[in-house]
């Protein structure tokens, strides 16, 4: 994926006033960013309901951004199809919601999208070890997924260096996406373990300027990398 920053910011629309996505979507844009983030709840998996495939379908012919859809859901590879036909450009499945990773991460790629796993606060990332040469992102939870908002779990970092080292040690080329508490205050920290992709709703769209907020954490992404050992 080429950008003009090492490390992506990837504003989530769960955040944004729904009433004005467009708006909320030209303002981040304003800021450079290339993917918008969109969380697909079904009200099994985690304990809250989003959007579904009309949004992301709107969102398509809103913007020429990449959608990274991350589903929160049961039975992933019952939706997959739909997503991806809707625009969806990335799609992120749990571990923990499907007995058939594998089949899933293959699928997304058979519908001509990057294919991500991602995992909960409490699943060890040594859960990943097979599937992480097929996948193009791994995306770690550091809150319990299903609502915005929530204080970020230090954890997070822990296994953020972890896949790093295994994708040095397996040889792999996937990128690591950090989603849940992401502010100024956790940018640091998580890019110094060695996150490239920054999930942020609250601390985006939460804010008098949007654009602003995105290029503030970009900023600090841009002086952690330096930190990195």
């Amino acid at each position: 994926m080429q950008s003009n920053h090492p490390v992506e910011v990837a504003p989530s629309i769960l955040a944004a006033d729904f009433s004005a996505l467009g708006d909320a979507i030209r303002a981040v844009e304003r800021a450079g960013v290339k993917l918008i983030h969109v969380d697909v709840m079904d009200g099994h998996f985690v304990p809250n309901i989003s959007i579904g495939v009309p949004v992301v379908e709107s969102l398509r012919k809103a913007t020429r951004l990449l959608l990274d859809v991350h589903l929160m859901i049961e039975n992933p590879e019952q939706y997959v199809g739909a997503f991806a036909e809707a625009g969806a450009n990335m799609i992120t499945a749990h571990q923990e919601a499907t007995p058939h990773l594998n089949r899933v991460v293959h699928q997304i790629r058979e519908h001509g999208c990057r294919a991500g796993v991602a995992i909960n606060p409490a699943t060890p990332v040594s859960t990943l070890t097979d599937i992480l040469p097929d996948v193009d992102h791994v995306l770690v939870m550091s809150v319990n997924p299903g609502f915005g908002g929530q204080h970020f779990l230090p954890i997070a970092n822990e296994k953020i260096a972890q896949l790093r080292e295994m994708r040095s040690r397996y040889t792999c080329n996937f990128r690591i996406e950090v989603d849940g508490g992401i502010a100024p205050d956790t940018v640091p920290q998580v890019v110094r373990a060695g996150a490239q992709i920054l999930v942020a709703g609250t601390s985006v769209f939460h804010t008098p300027d949007a654009a602003a907020a995105v290029l503030e954490m970009q900023r600090l992404a841009a002086d952690a990398i330096l930190e990195r050992v």
